[in-house]
């Protein structure tokens, strides 16, 4: 049972210090940066990418577990992809719509400004996948 669970925290682990670092390059660190939403490379992929593989390599690609895995995995990063960018959108249109009503002190504190980077791009989750997939064999591999 340890493999299945401490992979996917050591992908996560990774992919969110990777993120951390890459953001604290172009501005000042916040401690929210380290479960921010977006950005190079997606936590959520690595993590989930980890389990799936792990369960792969353990109980083989035909097992029911890693049917569950694989199911998971993919719906993951298909909100990952698609639905976070089209909610980003839709942050980014309601941020407009609140500017645009003149009554800023008044719709600020009612309506605060919404978040317009909530998805990853195909490469985040890429490489997001293959930090799971290397910290799986790599695990895998050395016995743990």
């Amino acid at each position: 049972m340890v493999p299945y669970l401490i992979y996917p925290i050591i992908a996560f682990v990774i992919a969110q210090g990777t993120k951390v670092v890459l953001k604290s390059r172009r501005k000042r660190f916040h401690w929210h940066d380290i479960f921010a939403y977006s950005d190079m490379p997606s936590g959520h992929t690595a993590t989930v990418t980890a389990l799936a593989m792990i369960v792969a390599l353990r109980d083989g690609v035909e097992s029911n577990s890693f049917a569950l895995a694989f199911v998971f995995m993919m719906i993951v990063i298909t909100d990952a992809i698609g639905l976070r960018n089209y909610l980003g959108q839709h942050g980014k249109t309601l941020n407009i719509l609140v500017k645009d009503l003149k009554e800023d002190d008044f719709l600020d504190r009612l309506y605060p400004k919404q978040l317009e980077h909530i998805g990853h791009t195909p490469m985040q989750v890429i490489i997001g996948a293959m930090i799971g997939v290397i910290v799986s064999l790599f695990g895998y591999m050395i016995g743990l």
